[in-house]
């Protein structure tokens, strides 16, 4: 991991999960027809699993739009820029949703003892602006290193289109 933006990769090449959409009626050999799937039983594990994923994801969205309209705490580095973190090429903005976890998060990298300057940014903001203004893909770490901390990363439907690496955006207007 690598921290305050330190050698970000400006681009690089993401699988699209849309094409693998496409992969079952392309898996039919020649002369062959697709037979088409049928929906699942209900009360079956097929019908369950979709149960979850369903649930899972109304989940979320109502987890992303809380997010959003809540002031969460920033940390600033020594530079007075977003205190971030990189991950598997992602540049994650650390944002904390109280000042015990983000008292939690120093404690854990032994800072404790250290003064943290932040500032109160609203969810949307760091999303919608702050996301779009990093070099490469980034996202937001809610919590970070905490147990129910969560993540908000740079897909569409939770940052802007134009930086969202799903669409094949590279995370940079």
């Amino acid at each position: 991991m690598r921290e305050n933006g330190d050698d970000i990769p400006r681009s690089r090449e993401v699988s699209r999960l849309a094409d693998l959409a496409d992969a079952p009626a392309e898996a039919v050999g020649p002369g062959e027809k697709a037979i088409p799937e049928e929906p699942p039983a209900p009360g079956s594990p097929r019908a369950d699993l979709a149960d979850g994923i369903s649930e899972a994801r109304r989940e979320f969205a109502r987890l992303l739009g809380e997010f959003r309209r809540t002031a969460v705490l920033v940390p600033y580095d020594e530079q007075d820029s977003l205190w971030t973190a990189d991950f598997n090429g992602v540049r994650w903005i650390c944002a904390f949703s109280d000042e015990e976890a983000l008292a939690r998060f120093a404690a854990a990298r032994s800072e404790a003892g250290q003064e943290w300057t932040y500032r109160t940014i609203l969810g949307a903001r760091l999303l919608d602006v702050m996301v779009p203004m990093l070099p490469g893909p980034g996202g937001v770490a809610l919590d970070a290193g905490s147990t129910d901390g969560t993540l908000f990363p740079p897909v569409a439907g939770i940052v802007p289109d134009a930086v969202a690496v799903d669409l094949g955006g590279t995370g940079t207007r």
